[in-house]
């Protein structure tokens, strides 16, 4: 019989009962409603007693239809092996989250070669945020819900609805069957089954001749524990995607400094970074002269987090001290799910801040010093009679292939900036004016050829730094990796879940034994969910209590009694 389409017109029973389209197996007695399957002799299908689901409707609508794709267990195994195979895709190459600071649409192709282009430009280098691998872990998480909601509410409308009385035909048809002769009376011998089962732990119910005994009912509800799990863990990696939710960044952040640590309230100061060498004799002799290995490495850290201010970039951010570690690989920084790992270090002096001076280069005349910051300098400058306006500022100066300046990174390698000066004996619109604080990029890029550029033939003012106490300099730089994961503790919360739910379904079995005694005869069915060899052997040993001796074997009822 086709389970998904029905024959069944009209669904009452012959004990009265009026079961709702769809119902396979009456919901009072348990005999079969359908014709054809009365006339057939094998084991009934049990799984969810026969209750009608939704996704069997004869006649579907739209909302059906996309109920009964969702709901359907070899479409959630599509699903699971066109995601199986779409993360196999994203490791094949390095996912582009895996780099600390590339351009990926040369990286993959100067690497990699043509298959890495292609890589990339399929959008394979970004395969987990991509749109199509996220629609399969949504379209997964509606199947979870809509196969669980599908069978778990039939069942558990079929296990909270047992009759004690059912169909012989029902009980017959059963896996486990017997039928057998019994000389005491209905009521008296079913009194004295109960004590056996109960025993066994069983919880009984009797009406006159008839028994239904059940246990571990709990355990059905395994896979749909499983389910609940799965959808937790799903919505929580999706979760990992929104903002404020996930961060895994890897940033610098200069000794002496306090650095933003972007899209949060936090701030982390640099205190101090030490690192300490192996020496020679520590070294395997195969190494020493040969490498220089770190023993330890170590950032003084303080963490901030801003009351107020924080948005306004034109006011101080005002920051409370909330935790202070020394960061070592394996020892981070944690605080309220925020967490700084060691990652790498430079000790590389990096330049902070200079302190040049606007200074005539037709006369010598100086105008003032003043302080310039790498990171966050002031957009305004007074040095003298004249204003010096900051309108860009590169902290990697670079061209792009357009010949046009821009930033390569966000680090001070070379700093540059880019001034409008107004004042005496200037034009009106003010004089551009390019600046390099490092002598080597002045070099370089070529700053006065630049500025001839920009000034023309009336430039006459220059920007200088008269000596090294002008400069500032951080003796290192600690790289750490920042991590929020707020969404982590609803994936562990799920993955436990899975694991009641796996407890649940295969360290119990649901098994439930049915009997009606009437005229001498005694007819017993059983049916559980899994090992029914156990099974069987469990209800001989109860019938032997109440003498009644039957060989194990004999309750295999391979196709059914008539």
């Amino acid at each position: 019989m086709n389970r998904r389409e029905p024959l069944v017109s009209n669904t009452k029973c012959e004990c009265g009962h009026q079961n709702p389209v769809g119902t396979v197996l009456c919901e009072a007695c348990g005999k079969p409603l359908d014709e054809k399957d009365r006339e057939s002799a094998d084991n009934l299908e049990m799984r969810y007693d026969g209750v009608a689901r939704r996704s069997q409707r004869v006649n579907p609508g739209i909302i059906d239809l996309i109920w009964n794709f969702f709901s359907s267990v070899k479409i959630a195994i599509y699903l699971i092996v066109l995601t199986l195979l779409g993360s196999m895709l994203g490791t094949i190459f390095p996912q582009e989250s895996t780099f600390l600071n590339i351009d990926a649409s040369t990286y993959y192709k100067e690497t990699y070669g043509t298959a890495g282009n292609i890589y990339y430009r399929l959008g394979l280098s970004h395969t987990y945020e991509s749109w199509w691998f996220v629609t399969l872990l949504v379209m997964i998480g509606a199947s979870l819900v809509i196969c669980s909601l599908d069978r778990v509410l039939p069942l558990y409308k079929a296990l909270t609805r047992q009759k004690i009385r059912k169909h012989r035909q029902f009980l017959t048809r059963q896996k486990v069957v017997l039928v057998t002769k019994v000389e005491e009376e209905p009521e008296v011998w079913v009194a004295r089954l109960s004590e056996p089962l109960k025993k066994k732990g069983y919880r009984v119910k009797t009406d006159g001749g008839a028994l239904l005994a059940e246990k571990h009912r709990f355990s059905r509800w395994g896979p749909y524990v499983i389910h609940i799990g799965l959808i937790i863990f799903l919505l929580a990696v999706l979760a990992r995607g929104l903002p404020g939710l996930n961060m895994d960044q890897h940033l610098a952040f200069q000794q002496g400094e306090v650095t933003k640590i972007p899209d949060t309230t936090y701030y982390l100061k640099n205190e101090k970074f030490t690192v300490e060498f192996y020496t020679d004799d520590e070294m395997p002799e195969e190494f020493r002269g040969k490498k220089v290995l770190p023993k330890l490495y170590e950032t003084k850290a303080v963490l901030y987090e801003c009351t107020a201010d924080c948005i306004d970039p034109s006011k101080e951010p005002k920051l409370s001290e909330v935790a202070v570690h020394d960061i070592r690989v394996n020892s981070p920084l944690s605080y309220k799910g925020l967490k700084a790992y060691q990652f790498d270090y430079d000790l590389t002096p990096v330049l902070r801040s200079v302190q040049p001076e606007l200074v005539n280069s037709a006369t010598g005349e100086g105008y003032g010093k003043f302080k310039l910051d790498m990171k966050n300098p002031q957009r305004t400058f007074q040095s003298g009679p004249y204003t010096l306006s900051l309108k860009e500022k590169y902290m990697d100066f670079g061209l792009n292939d357009e010949g046009q300046p821009v930033s390569k990174s966000p680090y001070p390698n070379a700093p540059a900036f880019l001034f409008l000066i107004t004042g005496p004996d200037l034009p009106a619109e003010g004089q551009q004016y390019f600046y390099f604080p490092k002598q080597v990029d002045k070099e370089q890029f070529q700053q006065q050829a630049i500025n001839d550029k920009l000034g023309g033939s009336g430039r006459f003012l220059e920007l200088e730094v008269q000596g090294m106490s002008d400069v500032d300099f951080a003796e290192s730089t600690s790289y750490l990796n920042i991590r929020v994961d707020r969404a982590m503790p609803f994936v562990w919360v799920g993955a436990g879940i899975v694991m009641l739910g796996l407890v649940l379904g295969f360290y119990w079995q649901h098994r439930r034994i049915w009997l009606n005694l009437e005229n001498g005869e005694l007819v017993l069915g059983g049916h559980t969910n899994k090992n029914w060899f156990g099974f069987r052997r469990e209800i001989v040993s109860i019938l032997y209590k109440v003498d009644v001796i039957v060989d194990e074997k004999s309750l295999d009822n391979g196709g059914g009694l008539a």
